[in-house]
């Protein structure tokens, strides 16, 4: 067994600066633990004039990948440079080399993780993306390995720090959308272009990886049904807060009957929720188990220092691998075949919206037509308006009903005389049955 175990990492940004950080300061950790030293021997820049900090060695900066990838001493590559098609290449040809890798690319293997997860295994390899789903918080290695021998049914979260941090000033401090965005962006907590955070993109993906672990089921990303935060108007929070309830961007995965559901989008929570309590820029992620029960795990869902404390967790099991001569034996073929969750049998509770006509028997309409529908109601409200020709604003809350009766709802809704327009609906999660 080598004595040193040498790290190339392609990227230096935040998390790969981390890493290093993690390298440099917790050397004696890891040599207690490995029974070896680590050390970082190559690292891809785009820029070798850039000023870093004291810690990096200039002499291992390098701006070709071939660098990295192709040196003979390094035994494992951390990727943390981001994109898609040029470092599935980079790593597949890492694979070639017989170097295992780690990643915290969500975006990678959200779209290639199964054609990964092969090759490391064809090239007798590790491949490890803790950092990938939730930054800090162990949660990939709980579901595939503290969980494993449990039939998970359900995966329920926030795993957007961008989006949470924005809700929580909306509902907290009634803060317009356009207003907790900028804060968002000038504390470093959403991109120059959010839009992958606000339209719940990331959240997505991370829901594939989640549910593909979860369920040992092939996913794609295209079978996520995405709605993101942009178009939430405070009024709809001020009444969900009337009803008991928070807004949360909420990653959705459900297992039954061998029947997948993914889905990403604002969802009022119950105050009781254990979801409802995380806020600002925070993940937590909520599992149910068969045999487990409920489970939550929390934690600070980005940062250099917790994803780079996840990315190490991942070399730290690639190592212990090396020394038992296992590498390459982690992948699982999926056990089902991808079925989605039809309609029909997609079940939840609803809240609408509605201006409609202020006349008698407007409501009574609406009544009739959700109880022909076979949907009742749990929660109603009403507020007269005075402006736009005396329409009434009407909030319903269904009980749980399938998306297809919902649906149909909803488009016939749009047609029934004494409804101006539907404002708005959201899904509704209400509190844990204990």
């Amino acid at each position: 067994m080598k004595e040193n175990i040498s790290v190339g990492l392609l990227g230096l940004g935040v998390v790969g600066s981390g890493v290093i950080q993690i390298i440099n300061n917790h050397q004696e950790e890891l040599v207690h633990q490995l029974g070896c030293s680590v050390s970082v021997g190559r690292v891809l820049v785009r820029d070798l004039e850039k000023a870093r900090k004291k810690d990096i060695d200039p002499a291992v900066l390098t701006t070709s990948a071939t660098d990295v990838i192709d040196d003979p001493n390094i035994d494992v590559i951390v990727e943390v440079m981001g994109g898609i098609e040029e470092t599935r290449q980079y790593i597949l040809k890492a694979f070639e080399n017989g170097k295992h890798v780690i990643t915290a690319n969500k975006d990678l293997i959200a779209l290639h993780g199964p054609e990964l997860e092969d090759a490391a295994g064809k090239n007798n390899c590790d491949l490890y993306y803790e950092a990938s789903v939730g930054g800090g918080i162990p949660l990939l290695r709980t579901l595939s390995d503290g969980l494993v021998s449990d039939r998970i049914n359900q995966v329920m979260g926030i795993v957007n720090g961008t989006t949470n941090y924005i809700m929580t000033k909306m509902d907290k401090e009634g803060m317009p959308y356009d207003t907790a965005l900028k804060q968002a962006q000038e504390l470093g907590f959403a991109e120059a272009d959010p839009t992958s955070d606000v339209e719940g993109l990331d959240a997505a993906r991370k829901m594939v990886i989640l549910a593909r672990l979860a369920f040992l089921t092939d996913f794609d990303l295209e079978d996520v049904e995405v709605r993101g935060i942009s178009n939430i108007a405070l009024s709809d929070l001020e009444y969900g807060q009337k009803l008991g309830y928070v807004m949360k961007l909420i990653g959705f995965a459900s297992f039954e009957n061998e029947q997948v559901e993914v889905s990403v989008q604002p969802t009022f929570l119950a105050e009781s929720h254990p979801l409802a309590g995380v806020e600002n820029e925070f993940n937590a992620v909520y599992v149910n188990g068969e045999a487990v029960g409920e489970t939550m795990f929390y934690g600070p869902g980005a940062g250099s220092l917790p994803t780079a404390t996840a990315v190490m967790s991942d070399v730290v099991a690639v190592i212990k691998n090396m020394r038992l001569g296992v590498n390459g034996r982690r992948f699982i073929k999926p056990r089902f075949k991808k079925q989605l969750t039809p309609p029909t049998h997609s079940y939840s509770q609803y809240y609408v919206r509605l201006h409609v006509k202020d006349e008698v028997g407007a409501f009574a309409n609406i009544s009739q037509l959700f109880n022909e529908i076979g949907i009742s109601f749990e929660k109603i409200l009403q507020t007269p308006r005075k402006q736009q020709q005396e329409l009434a604003e009407i909030i319903l809350v269904t009980h749980k009903t399938s998306l297809d009766k919902f649906q149909k709802a909803l488009g016939e809704l749009e047609n029934l005389n004494v409804v101006e327009t539907v404002k708005s609906y959201y899904r509704v999660e209400g509190e844990i049955a204990q």
